[in-house]
């Protein structure tokens, strides 16, 4: 609470992970009217493809908790009605991926901390959790399922690489 960036940046992640890592772009541009009858409908800005997510308590905590008062968007991103959407949306990628990695510094992980890495934060979740890799796919808004199968095998890569740093230190 100290520092209203970094909690503004550890809360745009966990709204991308709460939403099946929702991309960043996709956040910014959500609109209030998306969100209907317990449903946030949206198209995805790179596919296309329309989805659709429960609504749920955790994110309604994070758009309470950070409200937009001035523009037609459901998150404070894009918060000037005169400026240019997309420069805002691009500024305020940069500085919330600056937060994160000082976040992920505070709590001591190892790891970097990005926006697109609460992406793969859901995806890694939902195959430990032996969720069908249709069903991640199209959680996540893939075209197809080899998208997922590309996307899962880079986690698959980073784990074992990470697992032989820690054996490779101890030699």
């Amino acid at each position: 609470s100290l520092k209203p960036a970094l909690d503004f940046a550890r809360d745009m992640f966990l709204f991308s992970f709460y939403t099946r890592g929702m991309s960043f772009v996709d956040m910014a541009y959500l609109k209030k009217s998306d969100l209907k009858n317990g449903m946030l409908s949206y198209r995805r800005k790179k596919t296309g493809q329309q989805l659709h997510i429960r609504w749920e308590r955790c994110m309604q905590e994070i758009v309470e908790k950070h409200p937009n008062t001035t523009t037609e968007y459901l998150l404070p991103v894009i918060t000037d009605p005169a400026g240019s959407d997309r420069k805002q949306y691009e500024n305020a990628l940069h500085l919330v991926n600056r937060k994160l990695k000082k976040v992920a510094e505070m709590a001591g992980l190892s790891v970097t901390l990005t926006m697109y890495v609460a992406r793969h934060a859901w995806a890694s979740t939902a195959k430990c959790k032996n969720i069908p890799l249709s069903v991640i796919s199209e959680g996540m808004g893939h075209d197809s399922e080899t998208t997922t199968q590309i996307y899962l095998a880079s986690l698959d890569t980073s784990v074992i690489d990470e697992a032989n740093k820690l054996i490779l230190k101890d030699l």
